[in-house]
C-alpha cells in the first residue's frame, strides 16, 4: 500500500523523517517478529510504515504518537482502525508500566525522532523490568553509542546505563535514502533485551547515574579529578580502580565498584 496518499509534511520540530524503502521495512518487521500473544507498542508510528506491516500479522497494537495530525489519520485508518489503541502524548513523560497487561511485559519498537532518543532511551530503561525487548532505528552513531565498549571513543554514559539495563545487539544498517526526507546522517536498527538480573550489582542506581555523569562530563580529565566531589584522594586506595583512568577507560563492573562505594561512604560505613 502506497504511504503517499497521506500526505503529511514532516515536521522539523518533532524531528521526523519517514520511512519508506519497502525492503528495509521487511527487514525491521522480520527483525522484531511480531505474533499475536504479544503485548506491543509502537513509539511514534509517524505515517505507519512499520505499524501497516506490523498490523498485518497481529490484531492489536498500541501506539504512541504525540503529533495530533497524526494520530487522528491513524484512528481514521481505514486498514488499522479497528486493530490500533493509540495513546496521543509525549513518550518521553509516558508510563510505560501502564501498558503491562496480565502480567504480560511489552515489546516497544519504533523509528525513534533523532532529536529525543537518547532521553527516551534514559526513560525507557526505568522500565525494563515490564519490557521484553525494543526494537529501535536510531541514528547510527546512537546505536554505536549504546554497543561501545571502554577505550573506544563512542563508549559514554549512554553506553554504560545502556548496557547495566540491556544486552544490546546492532541489527542492520539503514542508508538516509530509506527515508523521506532523507536525512543527513546514517540509521540503524538496534535490540535491546533488558536483562532479568543485571550483568553487575549496584546498591543505588541513582549513585550510578550520578558517577557515570560525573566522569563522562570531564571525560578528558583522571577520575581522581572529575570524581573529587565523591571519592576523596584516601579513598582510592579502598578501590581496585585506578584514580588516573579516564571515563572511557572504565568498565561497567569498575563503575559499580565506585557508585557502591560512594553509596556505603554516604552511609558511614568505609569498610
Amino acid at each position: 500500500m502506497s504511504k503517499t496518499h497521506l500526505g503529511h509534511t514532516a515536521r522539523k520540530r518533532f524531528g521526523q523523517n519517514f520511512l519508506h524503502d519497502e525492503y528495509i521495512i521487511d527487514k525491521i518487521v522480520s527483525a522484531i517478529a511480531p505474533t499475536n500473544a504479544q503485548n506491543l507498542v509502537e513509539i511514534g508510528p509517524g505515517l505507519g510504515a512499520l505499524t501497516e506491516p506490523v498490523c498485518e500479522v497481529i490484531d492489536a497494537l498500541t501506539v504512541v504518537e504525540l503529533d495530533r495530525d497524526l494520530a487522528k489519520r491513524l484512528r481514521q485508518h481505514p486498514f488499522m482502525q479497528s486493530k490500533l489503541t493509540v495513546i496521543e502524548e509525549d513518550a518521553l513523560n509516558f508510563d510505560f508500566s501502564s501498558l503491562v497487561e496480565d502480567g504480560k511485559k511489552i515489546r516497544v519498537f519504533g523509528n525513534l525522532p533523532y532529536n529525543i532518543s537518547t532521553p527516551l532511551m534514559f526513560h525507557l530503561f526505568s522500565f525494563t523490568g515490564c519490557i521484553a525487548d525494543m526494537h529501535f532505528m536510531l541514528q547510527q552513531e546512537v546505536v554505536n553509542r549504546l554497543a561501545a565498549a571502554p577505550n573506544h571513543k563512542n563508549y559514554g554514559r549512554l553506553s554504560v546505563m545502556a548496557q547495566y539495563y540491556c544486552k544490546v545487539m546492532p541489527v542492520l544498517p539503514v542508508p538516509p535514502t530509506a527515508f523521506k526526507p532523507a536525512p543527513k546522517v546514517e540509521s540503524a536498527v538496534v535490540r535491546l533485551i533488558p536483562y532479568e538480573s543485571p550483568p553487575v550489582a549496584v546498591d543505588n542506581l541513582e549513585r550510578l547515574n550520578q558517577v557515570t555523569a560525573m566522569a563522562f562530563n570531564q571525560r578528558r580529565k583522571t577520575l581522581r579529578n572529575s570524581l573529587k566531589e565523591l571519592i576523596g584522594p584516601d579513598d582510592w586506595s579502598h578501590l581496585s580502580v585506578a584514580e588516573d583512568l579516564r571515563a572511557e577507560n572504565v568498565s561497567l563492573a569498575q563503575f559499580a565498584e565506585m557508585a557502591n562505594f560512594v553509596e556505603r561512604k554516604r552511609d558511614g560505613d568505609h569498610s
